[in-house]
């Protein structure tokens, strides 16, 4: 079906002609405003319905991410929800697709403004400007340039690394503690011990217990810090020693209370913080504030593959601008855990669905 043109005095009004005529999937190829003549000036949407298998251009060529065409229904839900901004978007769909791809995927509107608003999008002179790609090839690099990532076991000295996982039941931590095991043996050639701090559930700790002795890794159980000295001080030929804790309610702050003071401070361990993309931000943000006492330096966030969407992931790092170190995908044992590489994690941004 070929490509027609609706024209109304607003907006909304051009978008409901569209959404009468082909439905809230058509798809918008353009947006224009022309002359009225003796009117005032009358804003057009070129558009098409679903299924005519138009397809946009890359955002990015150098990052091989690739962009869609904004349908009727999303333009309808960005504009009930986040007007303002759209109005200003309309005249530049390639800027609104990506745009909405953020939105779509889950990244918090203030953040979302704040990347176009940083690479200049949203100043009256650029929303008309022609060069599309180059918009879009700034708003990336915004993206690019927010998210922070940090390797806790990049090794500048030849001191032992000691990191501790924490986080609330069910994450993830002790597959996570594993799999970071196994890849630092493998891959990174590096001596490890491994030490559970978990009195609650014995059943992680013969978890863990299992993973050691597949490794062939020295191995300890703690119940309390005397234990932890001792663990630590049999384990001090080793580059570096896991530490997997009992999983914490983010509102039991008594039991949050009593892990930090076994693993107390003079003892030299970095703490990071694992959160499952698909929990809530609300509850996200509350697990993150609840844990600070514990002073985590890097966010791991799991579960991705069970996520529909991943905004969650920069709307955490944006908040508390903290680095993030880890991302695990599955299961699988020692497979589904990659380094927070940047590129990856745009991907995740605009790509999820």
């Amino acid at each position: 079906m070929q490509a027609k043109k609706y024209r109304a005095h607003t907006i909304k009004e051009s978008i409901a002609k569209v959404k009468n005529a082909l439905g809230q999937d058509a798809m918008i190829i353009s947006t224009r405003k022309v002359n009225g003549g003796c009117e005032n000036d009358l804003f057009e949407i070129t558009a098409v319905p679903s299924g005519n298998g138009i397809s946009g251009k890359d955002l990015n060529p150098l990052s091989e991410v690739k962009s869609e065409l904004i349908s009727i229904k999303e333009m309808v839900y960005i504009m009930n929800h986040y007007g303002s901004t759209i109005e200003r978007l309309v005249l530049n769909p390639f800027i609104l697709n990506l745009y909405a791809k953020l939105i779509r995927n889950g990244v918090n509107d203030h953040y979302a403004r704040v990347f176009l608003e940083r690479a200049g999008a949203l100043q009256e002179h650029r929303i008309d400007n022609k060069d599309n790609i180059n918009i879009g090839e700034e708003i990336i690099r915004e993206i690019m340039h927010a998210i922070k990532v940090k390797d806790p076991f990049y090794k500048k000295t030849k001191n032992q690394i000691l990191a501790a996982f924490i986080g609330t039941t069910g994450v993830g931590k002790t597959t996570t503690v594993a799999k970071l095991a196994a890849r630092l043996m493998l891959k990174g050639r590096r001596k490890v011990g491994l030490i559970s701090i978990d009195s609650y559930r014995i059943g992680a700790m013969e978890q863990l217990k299992t993973y050691a002795d597949i490794l062939g890794v020295l191995y300890f159980p703690v119940f309390q810090r005397k234990d932890l000295l001792s663990a630590i001080k049999r384990m001090k030929d080793t580059d570096v020693v896991l530490i997997d804790t009992a999983g914490q309610s983010q509102y039991d702050r008594s039991k949050i209370e009593e892990l930090k003071k076994i693993m107390t401070e003079d003892l030299g361990i970095n703490s990071h913080l694992l959160l499952s993309v698909s929990t809530s931000e609300s509850e996200m943000n509350k697990i993150a504030v609840n844990f600070s006492p514990l002073n985590f330096q890097s966010y791991i966030f799991t579960k991705v593959d069970e996520a529909e969407r991943c905004g969650s992931v920069i709307n955490q790092m944006m908040r508390l601008q903290m680095p993030i170190s880890y991302i695990t995908t599955g299961q699988n044992v020692p497979d589904d855990i990659e380094f927070a590489d940047k590129r990856n994690i745009l991907r995740l941004l605009l790509n999820k669905n």
